[in-house]
């Protein structure tokens, strides 16, 4: 998806700073060189003169005065060249000096998006996800097979924990490979520290990489926004209100650790049937079993998740408790 309009908004008013901040310091430049170098400012309107005979002689047709009005404004920025080298300034000290010379800070050349831009989509993307800083270390290049196990086993597929890890993993693999053609959930569960978060975070990565809306929520930061949402007033539409309904893809973490209540179940519902009617991808992780699950959150919204999400399991021991006892960074 596109970006949204706030999120749109906010990036062009960033290019007008720039704009504003290029014309300002450009401004101060000229103060300095034209008290410097007085004639500079004769340049200037003498520059200026000359391309306003220049514009009468193109709505007038008379081909060759425009050459030699061409020929003019040369001359004299070579002149204002040599005389800011001589004054000890740098030869483009009065043109402006912007942060991307390539769209001169516009954020578009032409009608395409300037790499710039499309870095300023990625870089808001990753702040508005809550994942900036996580995701420079929980990432696929970072996905290790080795705090899993090859002899626990899964007594439901007989697969050893290693095994099951590699299935989960090329899922992950191809949830991002095929996030453009098709709508996909995934549903991670298993006990605590067997790698579910950090799979979703690996999604997270690929996907911002992309440029495409990634919004994570622990299970109750998601409810208790909602819970904002739904009780207090507000004088203006909270644009995260439809982006958590409308993101690309939204990360819940955590579900089951948030105090569940009639209204979080409800909310949660809504949150699902509501991205599963916009086609909008979700991943879910949990550490409550399949039967605890339909329990807390009603049959209705499992009903609604195992007919719409891909269930996978993780088995092992906790990689975090690992690492302390291993040294595992």
């Amino acid at each position: 998806m596109s970006l949204q309009n706030f999120q749109y908004d906010v990036i062009m008013r960033e290019y007008n700073r720039r704009q504003a901040r290029v014309q300002h310091d450009l401004e101060e430049r000229r103060r300095t060189a034209f008290a410097k170098i007085p004639r500079l400012s004769q340049i200037d309107q003498e520059v200026a003169s000359l391309s306003a005979q220049k514009a009468r002689s193109l709505l007038s047709g008379t081909g060759g005065s425009v050459d030699d009005l061409k020929k003019e404004v040369a001359g004299l920025a070579k002149e204002r060249r040599s005389l800011l080298t001589a004054g000890g300034f740098p030869s483009d000290y009065l043109e402006p000096h912007y942060i991307c010379p390539h769209c001169q800070d516009t954020g578009y050349i032409g009608s395409k998006k300037c790499s710039c831009f499309k870095k300023a989509e990625i870089e808001l993307l990753y702040t508005q996800s809550n994942l900036a800083e996580i995701l420079e270390k929980e990432n696929f290049e970072h996905f290790s097979f080795d705090w899993y196990s090859d002899t626990i086993k899964n007594e439901a597929t007989g697969l050893t924990a290693r095994e099951t890890a590699r299935r989960a993993y090329e899922a992950a693999r191809n949830f991002v490979q095929d996030f453009d053609s098709r709508c996909q959930n995934l549903f991670l569960y298993g006990s605590t520290g067997v790698g579910k978060t950090f799979l979703s975070h690996c999604i997270a990565h690929e996907l911002l990489q992309t440029a495409h809306c990634v919004l994570y929520f622990s299970a109750f930061d998601l409810f208790d926004k909602m819970a904002q949402n739904t009780f207090h007033k507000r004088s203006e539409h909270d644009p995260e209100e439809d982006f958590i309904y409308d993101c690309d893809l939204l990360i819940i973490d955590d579900l089951g650790t948030e105090l569940t209540n009639s209204f979080v179940s409800s909310q949660l519902f809504l949150c699902i049937n509501e991205r599963i009617a916009r086609r909008r991808s979700t991943i879910i992780s949990t550490n409550l079993k399949l039967e605890d699950f339909s329990s807390t959150y009603s049959e209705r919204t499992f009903s609604r998740i195992a007919s719409n999400f891909q269930m996978i399991k993780l088995i092992g021991k906790d990689i975090r408790i690992q690492k302390i006892f291993l040294g595992g960074k």
